[in-house]
């Protein structure tokens, strides 16, 4: 029997993983979430991904719900490490050896945190561990001519951070990043709503608002949405209607860091990279892209136009795993990797 080894490319964000593997494509997409209990003094697996951000918020106190990164880094090495096993095993072959994983980073991580990633990797049963900064494969992913000397500029929005980057001839010629992005978009949510009704609701319903009523620029339509939680007066039960108007209140703050990221880069672009930018646009990657009208802020804000990209979730994994089938022509130019 011949054992062979595969090529993984994770996206490991703090609020989804994506696994895409060699001629098979994205096989994996779920929430970076695990449910854990302690069992005779150890940490016990409970549930998953989806199962486990299914228990959010509805578990007794003996079971842990969390997500074990935090604005793209790991938090909790245990957990992330028991995280991407599951999800290895779950997508490499039954008879093979131990696969070749590329695991995205953000840009500018320390090599302490980079090193974690690895560790955790080899940990989960990788053979050989290689990471990618985010905002590269995410260009990578978005189909941007990177091979080029031209400028071409990414704004990957997660879940955790926001990192900009112009990348030309394979490299990341100059780049920002803010951590704020879609959980503090949730957040903003979260706070604006108790701070207005005395109400509070969990991280999964300020999801929801948000994805049914969010919007980059003030809306022109009223919308509305009823939404249930803990009445902080009486301590019980209440439901209340919220409009995208509110919605939209409780975005501005943590959208003008991100449209402030954005123009903090561009003027410390090169002139002649800046000049390509103006033509070719902004991509815009990431899960926080799809938010309404996000490309028309910028747009309107920076003076450059900004577009998302296809299938933006995806960028980031579709381009690390890209970049593992070009490696040695990467790792000649890549300073970063």
């Amino acid at each position: 029997m011949a054992f062979l080894q595969s090529e993984i490319a994770i996206d490991l964000g703090t609020v989804n993983v994506l696994v895409h593997v060699q001629g098979k494509g994205v096989l994996v997409q779920e929430p970076s979430v695990v449910a854990i209990k302690e069992d005779r003094n150890q940490l016990k697996m409970v549930e998953v991904g989806r199962a486990a951000r299914d228990m959010y918020g509805r578990t007794s106190e003996q079971i842990e719900v969390m997500r074990p990164l935090r604005e793209g880094v790991i938090a909790d090495y245990f957990v992330t490490e028991r995280l991407l096993n599951h999800f290895i095993n779950k997508v490499k072959p039954r008879f093979s050896l131990r696969p070749i994983v590329m695991i995205s980073v953000p840009y500018g991580v320390t090599s302490v945190e980079r090193r974690a990633v690895e560790e955790a990797g080899r940990s989960a049963g990788a053979g050989i561990v290689r990471t990618i900064p985010q905002p590269f494969a995410s260009a990578v992913g978005a189909g941007l001519p990177i091979g080029t000397p031209t400028g071409n500029m990414v704004v990957d929005l997660g879940g955790g951070s926001t990192e900009a980057a112009v990348v030309s001839v394979n490299d990341i010629v100059c780049a920002e990043s803010v951590r704020v992005a879609g959980v503090h978009l949730d957040d903003a949510i979260i706070q604006y709503i108790r701070r207005k009704y005395n109400l509070v609701i969990g991280e999964p319903t300020a999801e929801a608002v948000k994805i049914k009523l969010g919007s980059a620029l003030e809306p022109t339509d009223r919308e509305e949405m009823s939404i249930q939680g803990r009445d902080l007066v009486t301590g019980l039960p209440k439901t209340i209607s919220v409009t995208s108007g509110e919605v939209h209140e409780a975005l501005v703050e943590p959208l003008g860091a991100i449209v402030n990221v954005v123009r903090s880069l561009l003027s410390k672009t090169p002139p002649e990279l800046a000049a390509d930018i103006i033509d070719r646009g902004i991509a815009l990657t990431g899960g926080t892209a799809l938010l309404r009208e996000l490309d028309t802020l910028l747009t309107n804000q920076i003076g450059v136009p900004a577009y998302v990209a296809d299938n933006p979730l995806s960028c980031t994994v579709l381009g690390a795993g890209r970049a593992l089938a070009d490696w040695e022509v990467l790792q000649r130019s890549q300073t970063s990797l």
